[in-house]
Order: C-alpha cells, then structure tokens, then sequence
C-alpha cells in the first residue's frame, strides 16, 4: 500500500530541512517539496539536491514571478496598500500566491496534507494556512512548530537531528539575521534589530540597497508611463511588469531608496522591529500615486484611500481570498481606467523627486488654477459657497453664544 502524500513548503533553509526526515519519522508520509520561485534569486540555487538528498520523493520549483507581479503586487500598488504608514505588504503579498501553488501541486500528487514552516510567534502561519482554508478545506494542514510531536527547539538542535538522519548539510549554527526575500523586497529581523533602541547596523543589514550617504553624488532622471495603471516603459523601454520592478529595484538600491525601519503591529498581538529594503516598490508606487494626483477626482481619492488602508490589512492579516479583499479589488480596478500617462522623477540620496507628469485624462485645469481670474471661475462664486457651506458651523456657534448669553 502507498503512503499518504504531503506537499512541504520548502525554502531550503534548515528549518525545512529538517522538516523532510520529520514527517517521514512521525507521520509516515512521502514528503513532495514545493519550492515556489517568486524572486528568491540565488537561494534556489542547489535546492533539487538538497532536497531529495534529505529525503523528499520529489521537488518542485514552480516560478510564480510573472503571477505574482500582474496578480498580487499591482492591486496593491493600484491601492496604495501600505500597513502602518510603511511597509509596503512584501511578504504579506506573496503568500497567498505561494498557498495557492501549494494547493495546486497537492492536488496534483493527491497529497492528503500540506506543511509550512512558519513558526508560531509570526504572520506567516496565519497567511498559508487561511489561504490553504479557502481554497482547499479538505486538504489538512501541518505546521511542525506548533505540533507537540516537535521537539527542536534550535538550530543546533535541528542540525544534530539531521546528521542522525544521515543528513549531513553546510548548515551552520552562527547567528544572523531572519530574511524573506523575493521580486518585491527583502526583509531582516533578529540580532540588533530585536532591541528598538538600537540603531541597525545598515552596513550589515542591506542587501539590495545601500545607506543614501552612500548614494551616487549624481541625481538620476527616471521615466515612466502607465496605461489603466499598470507601468508599461522605463525610460522608453516597454518591459512586463516584473521587469520593470526588477529594473527599479536596480535603480532605487543604487541611490538609497525604500530603506524603512519599522516596529509594526503582528496579527498575533506583538510588536516586532524590523527592516525592510523596497527599493523598486517604492519608486513604482510613489509614481503611480504622482499620475492619480494629476487624474482622479477628489472623492474618488478620498475613498480609495480608505479602500487602500483595508486593503493593507486584510493583505497583512492573511485574508486574500475572501470576498471583501475581492470587492476592495473591484472598486480600485475601476478607478484605474483614467491612470494613463507618463510620469517623471529623479532619485537622488533616498529620494524620489517630482520632474513632471503628464495624461490625456488630466483633471488639472491651468485656467481654473492660475491666480489671474479665467473664463470658468468667478471670483465672486465663491461668496455664496462658503456661506452655504459654513452654514452649519455658523448655526451651531449661534445657538452656542444663545446658551451662554440666557446662563448669565
């Protein structure tokens, strides 16, 4: 008789490793690893040794860049989606598209469970496995750091129990920072970072980036156009989606764009300090935002606004697929039709400064703004405006000086 299959989350990690011989051990499974390649670049390097060298049947490595792109990051720069003021939803954004990969594969295998590795403190459990609910309920989940039958409790830990299992890897037990990477961002928790009176040590920390003192003495002119509010050039280079964001992550690491440090709100009630470097993100969401000022009405904005602040955390919070992340969805998809046009910036020491933009849909009016009197404005218009629009202010303030005058 066939064993049951499980499809495991596999980063290549250590973490992950070791989950391989773990399942076997406890659960009897035959273990398929699914590797989903959403930017990890040279991480992914090796894995197909690694993994059935530890024990998996078969891996996976299934490349998600373009989905994840078109898909996942352009509603949310189409909605401004930012958590907490800062951070611009780089993990929160890929996981649903990576459970979705992992429900795709096990059905594919007819695998009765899948597993992540995501530990019990973070976001990251609630994101797989709410995505997991959603699409697939049948299928059962296995998170090993919350299960009792695990008995690791650290890297030396899990490296003994896989020499024990013959499994023999350069894993090593230093300490360095927690890092998530892929086409959008990287992120670094842990050392210094976990003391918020710390400053990061930047020269450590960065990856895709370097501090802006460091930056080019140099600005850089950047040009980019948008149609229905997806970015189609840089610099007149027509690129898909994911290329353009690899291009502007080029650009923005070079002069010091997108390095936050944040001590954001986890969904499971902690704080948590962190650094994240977006360089391509923010350059890409900080023109999208320059040509919508230029096209979008004032309560079209007011509302997607708010529309963008839900967005953020039902992204944040792991709830993509449900119906109200599809209805936020919706209503920032109809706002896009007008986006078009082409926007201008330099970047320049961390940066991104305003050099022009131009759209056929322009709301912005010369006649109407310019100080000198137009043919569309009367001056004299606005009198009895504000009368009717301060009407309730002054009502108000006569009932109150009424209250006051009868207590004397």
């Amino acid at each position: 008789m066939s064993k049951e299959k499980v499809v495991l989350a596999y980063s290549g990690g250590l973490d992950t490793t070791a989950i391989i011989p773990w399942l076997k051990e406890t659960y009897n499974y035959d273990v398929i690893c699914c590797c989903v390649d959403c930017g990890q670049g040279s991480e992914l390097d090796g894995l197909d040794e690694r993994a059935l060298y530890s024990g998996a049947s078969k891996l996976y490595i299934e490349d998600v860049n373009d989905d994840f792109a078109e898909n996942y990051i352009m509603p949310c720069v189409q909605a401004g989606a930012v958590y907490e003021h800062k951070y611009l939803l780089g993990t929160s954004m890929a996981r649903p598209g990576i459970a979705a990969k992992l429900v795709e594969i096990a059905r594919k295998e007819g695998a009765v469970a899948i597993c992540h590795g995501a530990t019990g403190k973070g976001n990251d459990q609630i994101r797989f496995e709410l995505s997991i609910k959603a699409l697939a309920p049948d299928i059962k989940i296995i998170a090993p750091w919350r299960d009792s039958k695990w008995q690791m409790d650290s890297r030396e830990a899990e490296i003994a129990y896989c020499k024990a299992h013959g499994i023999d890897l350069p894993f090593g037990t230093d300490s360095s920072y927690s890092r998530d990477r892929n086409l959008w961002h990287i992120s670094h928790e842990g050392l210094e970072l976990e003391d918020p009176s710390c400053p990061p040590d930047y020269d450590h920390v960065l990856v895709m980036s370097v501090r802006p003192e460091k930056a080019p003495d140099e600005s850089e002119l950047v040009t980019m156009t948008f149609e229905e509010g997806v970015p189609k050039t840089i610099n007149g280079e027509s690129m898909k989606v994911a290329d353009i964001i690899r291009k502007l992550n080029e650009m923005g690491g070079r002069h010091g764009v997108g390095i936050i440090d944040i001590v954001e709100n986890r969904v499971v009630g902690m704080k948590s300090r962190g650094i994240y470097e977006t360089p391509g993100g923010t350059i890409l969401m900080e023109a999208h935002q320059q040509l919508e000022e230029l096209v979008l009405d004032r309560a079209t904005m007011e509302m997607k606004k708010e529309m963008g602040n839900k967005l953020a955390q039902v992204v944040y919070e792991g709830k993509w697929f449900t119906p109200l992340c599809d209805a936020i969805k919706a209503f920032v998809a109809s706002t896009q039709k007008v986006v078009t046009g082409e926007v201008k910036f330099r970047l320049y020491k961390g940066n991104i400064i305003k050099a022009g933009t131009t759209s056929p849909y322009s709301l912005y009016n010369e006649s109407l703004a310019s100080f000198t009197t137009g043919d569309m404005y009367d001056h004299h218009d606005a009198e009895g405006f504000i009368t009717l629009f301060g009407l309730p202010l002054k009502v108000r303030a006569m009932m109150m000086q009424e209250v006051k005058e009868n207590k004397k």
